[in-house]
């Protein structure tokens, strides 16, 4: 038994023996692509190894997750990924894997709150302006996502079935693009996470009318719930970020990962830069994330029933 732990403790400690990669589904420059980036610095940092992250954008996310559970079970594919692609798209396109058997948890990194964002061209100063212009022109109204099954395209079907308006979803790659063309007027408003809207919000691009958690967002105090703004009850819409290896890992890895995990999002710096941008850091155990992982599965597959999304 003694050579076997040892020979295992030994697997552990000389993690990692090669790059390993830090697979995104999204493109560069999106919240999942910050994250990833701080992860792969300090898991550098604190691993001596060379930490790669690959954008896989498309498919909802799910072209890295599937990347990441057919992967060699060795530690060295890692996925970073948003509720998008582990308990939405999950119930909207046919997977040739399982997002909650074919992957390891490794731990949450962060949950940060979507907000709803119009560009310069929108008047509206508030939810209750924005819902009587989209009453009074239907479907002239186009929401972006960054794809089809996002948290930004559940958040908008909710919204439309919660105040009876009717806006056009309009899917992108990625945040970026949809930046862009909200800035130019070519669609007008977008549900997107704070990490990904802040650096607009900021420089006065954007326009914050509501957050769609429980409760206002630190980054954003002057910025009502969509309770408070609209009387939209149960619209608690987050975007949380989590790290996971490939299924059959040895536990020993999945251990140090978790370990050398929970050490990044401890850093102070890491703390800072998380909560800039509009999140809470998590702060759940291994064991409560994987339950938490397992009810959001289940939470959002109810949620696209009731709102009846297809496919796009």
């Amino acid at each position: 038994l003694l050579p076997a732990v040892a020979s295992a403790q030994t697997a552990a400690t000389a993690y990692p023996t090669k790059p390993v990669r830090l697979m995104v589904g999204a493109n560069a420059g999106g919240g999942t692509d910050i994250v990833a980036r701080m992860l792969a610095d300090k898991f550098a940092d604190q691993m001596k190894g060379t930490f790669l992250v690959e954008n896989k954008p498309g498919a909802s996310n799910t072209i890295a997750a599937d990347l990441t559970a057919k992967a060699s079970p060795d530690g060295h594919t890692l996925l970073v990924a948003t509720n998008t692609g582990q308990a939405i798209a999950p119930h909207l396109l046919k997977l040739s894997f399982d997002p909650i058997k074919d992957l390891t948890p490794i731990g949450l990194v962060v949950s940060v709150p979507n907000v709803l964002v119009v560009g310069p061209g929108v008047q509206a100063a508030s939810v209750k302006e924005l819902i009587a212009a989209m009453k009074a022109r239907p479907g002239a109204f186009r929401y972006a996502s960054s794809g089809v099954g996002s948290t930004q395209h559940i958040a908008g079907e909710a919204f439309d079935a919660a105040t009876g308006v009717k806006g056009m979803h309009v899917p992108y790659k990625g945040s970026a693009q949809a930046h862009l063309d909200i800035i130019s007027g070519s669609v007008e408003m977008m549900f997107d996470t704070t990490s990904s809207a802040m650096g607009q919000i900021r420089g006065g691009k954007f326009r914050p009318l509501a957050v769609t958690s429980a409760r206002r967002s630190a980054e954003l105090p002057d910025v009502p719930t969509m309770i408070e703004a609209g009387g939209l009850k149960g619209f608690d819409m987050t975007t949380w970020y989590a790290v996971y290896v490939t299924a059959g890992t040895p536990p020993e890895i999945v251990a140090r990962l978790q370990a050398e995990l929970a050490k990044a999002v401890a850093l102070p710096d890491v703390q800072a830069r998380l909560r800039g941008l509009g999140g809470e850091p998590g702060g759940m155990s291994v064991a409560e994330f994987a339950a938490f992982n397992a009810r959001e599965y289940e939470r959002f597959g109810r949620l696209i029933r009731d709102a009846g999304i297809r496919p796009e």
